[in-house]
């Protein structure tokens, strides 16, 4: 499986990483321990989260290596010992990796992802972990609501330029498609991850000829794919009639549609459409962009606005209303002792846990229950494996991570549906693990 989008700096992490593993090398430290990803809390704009990035995850763990550059880098930092550095030399990941599949609607406390590997592994790849499923989780879930607000428009991602530099941009298109989205306009995502592309023009095309229709025509005649006007330059209804005149004229090339950027976008497209449709052109599609979120295309859609599609940009690419969310990594068991986080507000559930779905009579979801590994429990168990001694398993596809993703989507209760925060899914803990989460406390008292 292509790991062409591993980071291969395995220095990109933080500090600490490495000065506990000089630590544990130190004192043989090398039992395998268990660490979980997970949510404390979701935010209160979001009444669930999607599962994405473990694709990219488990690259890096694929990837994992120091190279002779990255241990004399670690070397001039005199931060640690050579002994220790030779070993850092041959160090690769060897552990197992369960995790839910991409796509996967989940809630505070729900393990993403869980690490067992001796413990200098399973801590050494803690910050680079956090950083890929946080971000790719964060913008699904953002577009899972552009999706529900919009149903069966199109959505394209249009955010690449406002993106936190250029990994952020590929991953945020990738994650959006995977959350329901038609498409991106970064190029690089259908090389990447064979992501559907999209593109119209900028105003600056328009301005750079000596009319409106002249710039409208040249770029009809230049065109190898769908044709998409922009009409808004100077004057939108204007503009419309324009490509009326232009639509009339064309022999054997069509115009696909327009792309409404500025002005009260549902106005404007009652107008633009009667203009299409007095001249016979119904079949010129409208879309429309410009600053906008999930709440502002509801209000399109809620409204009637005969648009077709929506491009989202800035408010997706960097989850404007949420722009981080509280996912940490955990220690939960070391030296075949479960382990626990007591710290006042920040405590965590011990051991390997795992996760099962109860479904309603009308096929949607009910309750979680949150339980340790081997408790039996009624309902679907939500974690998988997916990587075995450092070996991944053959993994599902970007298309099957889209197609679970709109299949749960599709089973989330009424309430958590809707944009505005509602009264919390209910997340059970079992009997079995808070008498574990006892006996922890009791030992390590």
């Amino acid at each position: 499986m292509s790991t062409r989008n591993a980071d291969p700096d395995v220095l990109l992490t933080d500090l600490y990483q490495l000065t506990m593993l000089q630590a544990y090398f130190d004192r043989s430290m090398h039992e395998t321990a268990v660490f979980e990803l997970f949510v404390r809390r979701l935010p209160r704009n979001r009444n669930f989260l999607v599962a994405a990035g473990l694709e990219q995850a488990l690259d890096f763990l694929c990837a994992l290596r120091f190279t002779e550059r990255d241990v004399e880098d670690a070397r001039r930092t005199g931060l640690f010992g050579d002994e220790f550095l030779a070993w850092l030399a041959r160090l690769k990941f060897t552990g197992d990796v369960d995790a839910l599949p991409e796509g996967t609607v989940f809630f505070a406390d729900e393990p993403v992802l869980r690490v067992t590997a001796p413990l200098a592994e399973a801590q050494l790849v803690e910050s680079r972990l956090v950083n890929i499923v946080h971000f790719q989780t964060l913008i699904a879930s953002k577009a899972a609501r552009c999706v529900l607000a919009a149903p069966g428009k199109t959505l394209v991602d249009f955010g690449m330029r406002r993106a936190h530099g250029a990994d952020a941009a590929l991953h945020a298109a990738r994650a959006s498609y995977l959350a329901g989205f038609t498409g991106t306009s970064t190029v690089s995502a259908q090389p990447a991850f064979g992501i559907p592309i999209f593109g119209t023009m900028a105003h600056s095309f328009i301005q750079a000829h000596a009319s409106e229709l002249e710039a409208f025509a040249h770029f009809v005649e230049s065109q190898r794919g769908p044709v998409v006007l922009l009409i808004d330059t100077y004057d939108t209804i204007k503009g419309a009639e324009r490509v009326v005149a232009l639509a009339r004229r064309l022999r054997g090339r069509k115009i696909d549609s327009v792309r409404l950027d500025s002005g009260d976008l549902a106005v404007l497209s009652r107008e633009v459409r009667r203009t299409f449709d007095a001249a016979g052109l119904r079949d010129i599609l409208i879309f429309a962009s410009g600053g906008l979120d999930e709440h502002s295309v509801r209000a399109l859609v809620g409204g009637g606005a005969p648009i077709d599609g929506f491009g989202i940009g800035t408010a997706l690419d960097v989850s404007d209303d949420c722009p981080a969310l509280d996912c940490v990594y955990k220690l939960q068991a070391y030296a075949g002792k479960a382990r626990r986080k007591r710290s006042t507000g920040k405590a965590t559930w011990p051991g390997r846990k795992q996760v099962f779905r109860r479904y309603a009579d009308d096929g949607r979801f009910e309750r979680d229950v949150l339980t340790v590994e081997g408790d039996p429990q009624s309902g679907a168990p939500l974690l998988e494996p997916v990587m075995r001694a450092g070996e991944r398993s053959a993994g599902p596809t970007l298309a099957t991570a889209r197609r679970r993703a709109a299949e749960q989507l599709a089973k989330l209760p009424e309430r958590l549906r809707r944009l505005e925060p509602c009264d919390p899914y209910s997340v059970e803990i079992s009997a079995a693990l808070r008498s574990l989460a006892a006996r922890v406390d009791e030992e390590f008292t």
